[in-house]
């Protein structure tokens, strides 16, 4: 039955239930799972030099060789196999969880659905890399196997479809590179900001920052909740057994680096407007880049040729700040006339010019 058929149609004592259900659907607009919303787009990914070597700063999660970096949903054991350099869900052993707790991350996982697929939909291949143990992005043989949207391999399960299917046919390995912005909350644990995912599945972009609703389930979305900043990643049974290989992750600065304790405010000095008058005109870089300093409507401006122009303020004799900018220009001295030549002083070095004859 297509229910968005039925708040269509609906009239009479059933409006307000119509209405209700309208207003609870998702952000998007579609129903979760909804088997009617448009399928992405198939793509075959170019070649990919699989495994991928880790960065230097990388934390390894699997190399291969043990789950020592793994435990399962009690903290114990983890149960899953491991063998020939990778390691493969075993039926019924519960989800598998990382030791350490992470945050924003970029997170890189090799995985390859059974060689020989059984069952269609989501009985085939399903598996899912859980960020923080809450936001599935969904593990799945999507290759010639029909299943809704939001649940096709590289989803942010029940919310966000990929932009294209990118799967490569059962049995071979293929990468999932995940950036992950976790969810932020203020100090009364209300959101702040959601959590953003990107995914590039076998190269192919196909979620670009998008934002989680709220934790991923099947059949509904949950609203969130104020939780840890750091969690475990998970990696889902699902019943199937699929494999995994190469995991490793870096942990992402969660803010920029502080700024100056006091904003820094340039302001102006006084100078007569002779003076600015005199220090117009044009320069020529040793590259012969052409600079123009124009005097406008009470304000003195440098530009590049090419270049936008950027406001000049007076910092001392012959010297001038780049409003904006960590530079300055500085004016050779000249008794009474035009100076002859500036010196443009940016990111550690200096550039001569000129003046150019009118």
């Amino acid at each position: 039955m297509n229910l968005r058929g039925f708040v269509r149609v609906a009239a009479g004592p059933a409006t307000l239930w119509a209405a209700a259900l309208a207003a609870a659907q998702p952000p998007s607009g579609w129903l979760i799972h909804d088997r009617e919303r448009p399928l992405p787009p198939v793509v075959r990914p170019g070649p990919q030099q699989l495994p991928a070597a880790a960065p230097s700063d990388a934390v390894v999660l699997f190399d291969g060789r043990d789950l020592a970096a793994w435990r399962d949903k009690d903290g114990g054991p983890a149960r899953w196999t491991v063998r020939d350099g990778y390691l493969e869900s075993v039926p019924g052993s519960g989800y598998l969880y990382s030791a350490r707790g992470f945050g924003d991350v970029q997170l890189h996982v090799e995985w390859a659905a059974p060689a020989v697929p059984r069952g269609t939909g989501q009985e085939r291949g399903n598996s899912g890399v859980f960020l923080m143990s809450k936001y599935e992005v969904q593990v799945l043989d999507s290759y010639d196997n029909a299943t809704y949207a939001d649940g096709q391999a590289g989803a942010v399960y029940g919310q966000h479809p990929p932009l294209v299917n990118a799967c490569l046919p059962p049995g071979a390995w293929q990468a999932f590179d995940i950036v992950f912005r976790r969810p932020r909350f203020d100090h009364q644990g209300m959101l702040h900001a959601p959590a953003r995912i990107t995914v590039v599945h076998n190269g192919v972009l196909v979620q670009d920052a998008v934002a989680a609703w709220g934790p991923t389930s099947w059949l509904q979305n949950f609203p969130y909740e104020a939780h840890p900043d750091r969690l475990p990643l998970g990696l889902q049974d699902h019943g199937n057994p699929v494999r995994y290989r190469n995991i490793w992750l870096r942990e992402l600065p969660e803010t920029e680096p502080p700024g100056p304790t006091a904003p820094i405010v340039r302001e102006y000095l006084s100078a007569p407007a002779a003076e600015h008058e005199r220090v117009a005109g044009a320069y020529v870089f040793e590259d012969e880049t052409t600079v123009r300093v124009d005097w406008d409507e009470g304000r003195l401006w440098f530009q590049p040729a090419g270049r936008p122009r950027l406001e000049l303020i007076p910092a001392g004799a012959g010297a001038y700040a780049l409003r904006w900018t960590a530079g300055e220009v500085v004016f050779e001295p000249a008794s009474g006339g035009p100076p002859a030549r500036l010196t443009m002083h940016l990111g550690g070095r200096a550039y001569p010019a000129r003046r150019q004859a009118p």
